[in-house]
């Protein structure tokens, strides 16, 4: 099922404890442009489709990567792309995110995304311990 717009902003805003829905927005699309970077194929179209429409297009239409970032480079990307943000501030930020994400998906989809990540990107889902490799 697809999350609408406010449901998903309402989520990010209240886990990511922002003041004002735009700084939710500003996080979720720059995380989900970071996030879709490192996701290909179907498993990156699966995810989007649990998204609402303007979320779903910043995931299919990611910021390009050259290489996969571990889940530590992703923290400083984020904050780099977030004006004013810390490395923590970004953590908190991803986790507000990605744990919605991480909700409007499938377990097994979950364990698809994290398949395609670099180890460690469970725990800034919130969810340790999933999609490990056999």
């Amino acid at each position: 099922m697809t999350l609408r717009w406010e449901a998903f902003l309402d989520r990010v805003r209240e886990r990511g404890e922002y003041d004002a829905p735009e700084d939710a927005e500003r996080a979720a699309r720059v995380v989900l442009a970071l996030l879709g970077a490192h996701l290909v194929g179907q498993v990156r179209a699966d995810l989007a489709a649990r998204l609402p429409e303007a979320m779903a297009l910043v995931l299919l239409n990611p910021l390009q990567a050259a290489e996969p970032l571990t889940p530590e480079r992703f923290v400083r990307a984020t904050a780099a792309w977030i004006d004013g943000a810390t490395e923590t501030t970004a953590l908190w930020d991803i986790g507000a995110v990605l744990s919605t994400v991480a909700d409007a998906a499938s377990g097994e989809l979950m364990d698809r995304v994290l398949f395609q990540l670099p180890p460690g990107y469970d725990l800034l889902f919130g969810r340790p311990g999933a999609g490990h490799r056999p």
